[in-house]
């Protein structure tokens, strides 16, 4: 191979990408442009991938953490001959029902390992990626049979490390030492509005050295064997992982655009991609492929299947040595549970109130028993979520390896974190925790989670103004309901403990994410003889009366109890009521129209809804003639008895808004 052609096979990358970008008038050509020679030097010099099987299990994971440069992996997808990425797809790059998203989108896009975009999430996500190989390798490797063995690569840039969570996610990485985790920093400069200068003046090698990581630097961003022994010293690294800052030229080839803010974020216009065709050599004519390059580059599919054979030969070693571990191996990987993993899941009885924080941590625990590939961990609140594997080791400095995960207060990279080993295959329903009110610190991870159609669980405690005595500022108000806005995202509010246990039930076999949101006071247990049916369909009738209703009360989580209070004093008084139960609303929009009618019938039009959050959406079960309790405030600092009394949170309440919704 000569330089000639590695250098014609790295401007084919800044030519189709500029091209693309041009067509749709819209996108970021100055990336892929300027960080092609580092993406030629990572995929045909040590990346480990099979472009005819995108999933393969060994594979390295890429991550372009900076995904507004999309063209870039778009443009390695199809050069590398992934099948899905045709030139078509190239050419329809930014439009409708294309495969080639404006951001890399992991869900529609074979070969994307991770949906990026929204600046540092792809930083925390290959952490978490890198953990999960720790994990598993440490876990399924034996002496002289080792089936898990791949590295993690990340192309970072400015905008993503001046984020703050990728200053969360590489703090921890830096503690655990993960020492197959790379990131290549696009060092070019720039960003959207100017000179990085303006913003952006901290020694970044610096302060990731103080993180714990190793630190390289590579002055010429077109020095592609600078770049590539760079790249194998950070590999020969096993107890740290590494940043390689390279300096590169945004916009590179483009004579009048490069090394400025306006190579960065729109089409270099039509009479500027021809100056840089002719900078490179380059034909004019749109989405030209030398065919030489081209050769070159699908290189990598005879490359890829020796690597995915030289592997699958070891497997086949492995599996004869250890055939319950390969088989386990595969189930793992296959996402499926293995048999009776819900046998000792816990049911409760009414002699006594329980916590369904607490009640969560014990049906965790009966699951991760059965389930050890089952991982998870807290933002330093374990003794509060109880959420801890018991008899399980911890991680810490120097130490990825443990199934309980010690994030320390770093809710952000924690959410990204989890996703990342929820992509990576392997690991079953990793976890996190903390409590509801620092969800917001975790939405934009947990909206990339439910917009992959992954399915990691994020488990939220002290769910609203019964947090008590620590005040507003810990209250969740609007939080379930937030939650609740997010496509993709099962809400889980159970009323006890029972209903507690069956939401776990039901959370491991969904294929999205779920949230729970659990109590800190302890709560009754309640009696009904189909809970667990009526948590996997979202909502059941808990109690009811003979014939047609002429009131329904609903609720979810700990004011079912005050629901079920006044259910009991209206009954008592002759009123035909029925109190309905809506742990997962989400669920419940999913079963069929009968159903629903069966337990809300729409002749009933006096209906009564209570929960102690924002009473703003409840309007869709209680319609216009409803009445909706809640907290359309923020909260106070008091023993929650007294402020569920003073907020109007009563089981006095609930029968004075039956009544009047009743006409009485």
């Amino acid at each position: 191979m000569t330089a000639d052609l590695q250098m014609l096979a790295i401007n084919t990358i800044r030519v189709l990408s500029i091209d693309a970008v041009q067509k749709a008038n819209s996108g970021h050509p100055g990336l892929p442009m300027g960080a092609a020679p580092m993406a030629y030097a990572l995929w045909q010099q040590h990346l480990r991938h099979n472009p005819h099987n995108p999933g393969w299990v060994d594979r390295d994971r890429f991550v372009l953490s900076a995904g507004h440069g999309s063209m870039l992996i778009y443009s390695l997808l199809y050069l590398t001959g992934y099948e899905n990425m045709t030139l078509d797809e190239i050419k329809n790059f930014r439009q409708w029902g294309s495969i080639t998203p404006g951001h890399p989108e992991s869900q529609i896009t074979r070969g994307v390992e991770v949906t990026t975009g929204p600046l540092g999430q792809g930083t925390a996500h290959a952490v978490g990626l890198a953990l999960a190989e720790a994990f598993l390798a440490n876990y399924f490797n034996r002496p002289d049979h080792t089936v898990v063995d791949h590295y993690t690569y990340a192309i970072v840039s400015d905008g993503d490390l001046m984020e703050g969570i990728s200053a969360e996610a590489a703090s921890i990485a830096g503690t655990w030492g993960l020492g197959k985790l790379i990131y290549l920093y696009d060092s070019n400069s720039v960003t959207l509005d100017g000179k990085a200068e303006m913003i952006f003046t901290e020694d970044v090698a610096a302060r990731y050295r103080a993180y714990g990581w190793q630190t390289l630097t590579v002055e010429d961003g077109n020095d592609v064997e600078a770049i590539s022994a760079a790249l194998a010293e950070a590999k020969a690294n096993t107890t740290q992982p590494t940043i390689i800052t390279i300096k590169t030229i945004i916009g590179y080839g483009s004579p009048n655009k490069q090394g400025t803010s306006k190579a960065h974020g729109e089409a270099l216009g039509a009479e500027e991609v021809k100056l840089v065709k002719d900078y490179f050599g380059f034909p004019q004519e749109d989405f030209y492929v030398p065919g030489e390059a081209l050769e070159h580059w699908r290189e990598a599919i005879d490359r890829g299947a020796q690597q995915e054979a030289a592997w699958a030969e070891k497997f086949a070693a492995y599996r004869e040595a250890f055939p319950e571990l390969a088989a386990e191996f595969e189930r793992a990987q296959a996402r499926q549970l293995p048999d009776g993993w819900d046998t000792d899941i816990p049911a409760y009885t009414a002699d006594k109130k329980v916590a369904t924080r607490v009640a969560g941590g014990e049906v965790l625990n009966a699951i991760a028993a059965r389930v050890p590939l089952m991982i998870g961990g807290d933002a330093d609140l374990a003794g509060s979520t109880r959420t801890l594997i018991k008899g399980a080791d911890n991680t810490g400095p120097g130490k990825p390896v443990a199934r309980n995960i010690r994030f320390g207060v770093r809710e952000h990279a924690m959410g990204a974190i989890a996703n990342g080993l929820a992509l990576h295959g392997g690991i079953i329903k990793p976890y996190t925790a903390t409590f509801l009110q620092f969800s917001d610190y975790m939405r934009p991870a947990m909206r990339l989670g439910a917009l992959m159609e992954i399915a990691p669980v994020y488990i939220f405690t002290h769910d609203s103004i019964a947090l008590g005595e620590d005040g507003p500022t810990h209250q969740p108000v609007e939080h379930v309901m937030a939650l609740r806005l997010m496509p993709h995202l099962y809400v889980f509010r159970p009323a006890d403990a029972n209903e507690t246990a069956a939401a776990w039930r039901k959370a491991m076999m969904l294929h999205l994410p779920v949230a729970f949101a659990l109590t800190r006071q302890n709560l009754p247990v309640l009696e009904g003889a189909h809970v667990r049916e009526g948590v996997e369909r979202g909502g059941y009738v808990l109690a009811d009366c003979e014939g047609t209703p002429q009131l329904i009360l609903l609720s979810s989580g700990s004011e079912v109890h005050l629901a079920h209070e006044a259910y009991k004093l209206l009954s008592a008084e002759g009123v035909r009521v029925r109190l309905v139960s809506l742990p997962c609303w989400e669920l419940f929009l999913e079963q069929d129209a009968a159903y629903r009618e069966a337990v809300l019938p729409l002749e009933v039009t006096a209906r009564v809804s209570i929960e102690a959050g924002r009473t703003l959406g409840w309007e869709r079960w209680v319609g216009s003639r409803g009445i909706t309790i809640g907290v359309d405030v923020f909260g106070a600092s008091s023993p929650y008895e007294r402020i569920y009394q003073e907020y109007g949170l009563t089981v006095e309440k609930v029968i004075g808004a039956a009544r009047q919704v009743m006409g009485q």
